[in-house]
């Protein structure tokens, strides 16, 4: 299945550029040593969750997924690499050739993850997995975060619609990211057209103050909305006053009004009132959106509003304080030579200042307790316990350099929602605290 066959319009250009310099340093290093082809186990993980969060959500796999497919030297990227002496000709002769060939294995989509889950796996000689090491990363870390801050605001959303609105408030590209992520973690649309046009999620939009602002009276703003969007409409009703903003909007479109929406001051209080008039006026079936520089503590005080959806921005493209999840990627085993058939050596970063790793290609199972609800994350290197092998975790990716496992938006969005429910009820308190699940580790041999 290809990108096509998803309905996705957009192709995806090289992404050979998205990595740091020193890789290809590296990689010349490397090809000189005679070590650049020695089989190599490189894996993505988080040594910590952000504070107070209590699990995470692996975002942006779908989007790694054809980085690596699209991760190509053409020859204006060559040529650029040779006029700034980045690495030398026989470098450059073996990028000019560069497809990934190795395997990738990871948590699906949607999957929740913890301190130590190895969210990823890459496998292949040394050579083209270093190269992927900036792209992944910039792509997991970016969507992770993203979808972690939207499962929060799902879940104290308490089944609300929820409207990813934050294309205003990043970097154009990463608008569209966001709104992807945002809806794999719960949210059920996006003002962000270009994430529409490329993911296929539902858009929605009406209009914003300067409309109002353009016409000589709010009355007639909401004639010319009405007239021309029709009586289901959201009127934005907040510029001037609200409580006659609403008279006068449910005069105009009679007890048919789709919504109204609040974007400033006291949100409970308002919420309260603007229900309170339209159920006087008759208008009992109109919604009440609210919006206003929302998060996901903001969202559960209004749990008892009578708020039927809410519109986010700021905060979920920022991932509520968190932007990045941290992860890194870092090389686990490598062969002890060039030799095909030669075993895998465990390694490992040693170092002070929490940053040391385990060492070993690892597997992950999650255990359930007698109620079947999420208990602990094991990880472990070697032979899988015989009572975890049903609940294992990663999944195949990459085969031999090709997409096997490419899916729609939708199934990963279903994955999540069924992925968090499994967990404690713990799980979706916004107070702080510890990660929901242990991380338990098990080694039993290198994992080679």
């Amino acid at each position: 299945m290809g990108v096509a066959d998803l309905g996705l319009p957009v192709d995806v250009p090289s992404t050979a550029l998205f990595t740091d310099h020193y890789e290809l340093t590296m990689l010349q290093a490397a090809l000189k040593s005679g070590t650049a082809g020695r089989r190599s186990v490189f894996e993505v993980f988080t040594r910590r969750l952000p504070d107070g969060r209590r699990y995470g959500v692996v975002g942006g796999t779908g989007r790694v997924l054809d980085a690596v497919e699209n991760f190509r030297f053409d020859a204006d990227v060559l040529r650029f690499l040779r006029e700034r002496r980045v690495v030398d000709e026989q470098t450059l002769e073996w990028l000019a050739g560069y497809r990934f060939g190795g395997d990738i294995w990871g948590y699906p989509e949607g999957e929740v993850y913890f301190p130590g889950s190895p969210i990823m796996r890459v496998e292949g000689s040394f050579g083209e997995c270093v190269l992927l090491e900036t792209v992944i990363l910039s792509i997991l870390n970016h969507d992770s975060a993203i979808a972690a801050a939207a499962s929060r605001m799902s879940s104290a959303a308490q089944g609300r619609p929820l409207i990813e609105m934050g294309a205003r408030r990043t970097h154009e590209l990463a608008a569209v990211a966001a709104s992807r992520a945002a809806y794999l973690g719960g949210f059920t649309s996006t003002s962000d057209l270009a994430a529409g046009f490329r993911y296929n999620i539902p858009t929605v939009g009406t209009s914003a103050h300067a409309f109002t602002l353009l016409h000589d009276s709010e009355r007639d703003a909401f004639r010319a909305q009405v007239d021309s969007l029709g009586r289901d409409t959201t009127l934005l009703v907040d510029t001037y006053d609200v409580a006659e903003a609403v008279r006068t909007a449910v005069e105009i479109a009679g007890p048919e009004l789709g919504s109204v929406r609040i974007d400033s001051g006291d949100l409970l209080l308002v919420a309260h009132r603007v229900r309170h008039q339209l159920d006087e006026l008759g208008a009992r079936n109109t919604r009440i959106i609210v919006t206003s520089d929302l998060d996901e503590y903001a969202i559960a005080s209004l749990a008892a509003a009578p708020v039927d959806a809410y519109g986010v921005g700021t905060q979920l493209v920022t991932g509520s304080g968190h932007p990045t999840a941290s992860m890194v990627y870092k090389l686990v085993a490598r062969a002890g030579s060039g030799d095909a058939g030669a075993p895998l050596v465990p390694v490992a970063k040693k170092s002070t200042g929490g940053k040391t790793s385990i060492g070993g290609r690892k597997w992950a199972a999650r255990r359930l307790d007698a109620y079947g609800v999420a208990e602990a994350e094991v990880v472990g290197t070697g032979p899988v316990p015989d009572a975890l092998t049903g609940r294992q975790l990663l999944v195949e990716l990459v085969k031999g350099g090709e997409v096997v496992a490419r899916e729609p938006l939708d199934a990963a969005r279903e994955r999540h929602a069924a992925a968090r429910a499994n967990l404690p009820l713990s799980a979706t308190q916004l107070s702080r605290g510890e990660p929901v699940l242990p991380t338990e580790y098990v080694h039993r041999g290198s994992g080679s």
